[in-house]
C-alpha cells in the first residue's frame, strides 16, 4: 500500500447515493474511492481483515480534504472496489456497481482537464502492448521497452 501526501491535499469529488456520500478522485486517469464511504454504501465496516483480500496496488492512503479539513484517507482503486463488491456479495451491490460504473466513474473522467502534467496511457498493437507516458501531446516510451517497439535494435 502506498501513501501520497501532496501539497495542497487532494480535493475529492463528492457523489451521493441513498443520502450517503462517496468521496472519489481521479489520479493519473485512475479512479480512487474512499474506503470508509464504500463500506457505508455496502453496509460494511471495512476493517483490516476485509482489506487484506485486496492487493497492495488496490489501496493507498493519501491526504485529502474532506468535510473542510485535510486528513489521511484510505482509498480503494476502481478494481479494488469491484473486488470488494464480489467478495461481499449481496443483491444491492449489483445496483451499487452499476451506479459506480455508469455514473460515478464517467463523471470523474469527464471532469479530467487537459493539463501539462504527464499522464499514463497504453499503446497496443496486434502482438503486444506497453505503457506510455503522454506529455505535451507526445508519447514517451521507457528505454527498456524499446526492444518491444523496434525488434532487432
Amino acid at each position: 500500500m502506498t501513501t501520497l501526501t501532496p501539497d495542497p491535499p487532494f480535493t475529492p469529488e463528492v457523489f451521493t447515493r441513498h443520502h450517503q456520500q462517496l468521496h472519489a478522485i481521479l489520479i493519473d486517469a485512475q479512479a480512487w474511492f474512499s474506503a470508509r464511504d464504500i463500506g457505508h454504501l455496502m453496509g460494511l465496516h471495512l476493517n483490516e481483515a476485509l482489506l487484506r483480500k485486496l492487493d497492495p496496488d488496490q489501496q493507498q492512503t493519501l491526504t485529502a480534504t474532506t468535510h473542510g479539513r485535510a486528513a489521511s484517507t484510505l482509498m480503494l482503486s476502481e478494481s479494488g472496489v469491484y473486488a470488494m463488491l464480489i467478495y461481499h456479495y449481496c443483491p444491492e451491490n449489483r445496483a451499487l456497481r452499476q451506479w459506480l460504473t455508469h455514473e460515478v466513474v464517467p463523471a470523474l473522467r469527464g471532469k479530467q482537464q487537459a493539463s501539462e502534467s504527464p499522464a499514463l496511457s497504453g499503446l497496443a498493437w496486434s502482438t503486444a502492448s506497453l505503457s506510455v507516458l503522454r506529455w505535451r501531446n507526445e508519447p514517451w516510451i521507457r528505454l527498456r521497452d524499446m526492444p518491444k517497439v523496434l525488434p532487432g535494435v
